[in-house]
C-alpha cells in the first residue's frame, strides 16, 4: 500500500522517467509500531524531497489505534 502511495504521489514507477515526476524515490525508513501481538517495522518510503506522506497513520504514531482500520487496505 505505501508503495502505491508513493508511486501516486510522484506520478512515476520505480525506475520510470517521465515529464511528470514530481520527486525521488529515496530509501525508507523503518517506522516502528507497536500492537498487541508485539512491535512491527514499517519500511517507509523516503522521497529526496523528504515529503511524501500516508493517511495510513501519523508521523508519530507509535501505536496501532488508527492503523487497524487501514489494515484491510494492505491485502489489496
Amino acid at each position: 500500500v505505501l508503495k502505491a502511495q508513493v508511486t501516486e504521489q510522484i506520478s512515476a514507477e520505480h525506475d520510470q522517467r517521465t515529464e511528470d515526476r514530481k520527486a525521488h524515490r529515496n530509501g525508507s525508513h523503518p517506522h516502528p509500531l507497536t500492537t498487541r501481538v508485539g512491535a512491527i517495522a514499517l519500511h517507509v518510503p523516503r522521497l529526496r524531497d523528504g515529503k511524501f506522506s500516508t493517511d495510513m497513520f501519523s508521523r508519530y504514531q507509535r501505536s496501532e489505534q488508527a492503523f487497524i482500520p487501514a489494515m484491510p487496505e494492505m491485502g489489496k
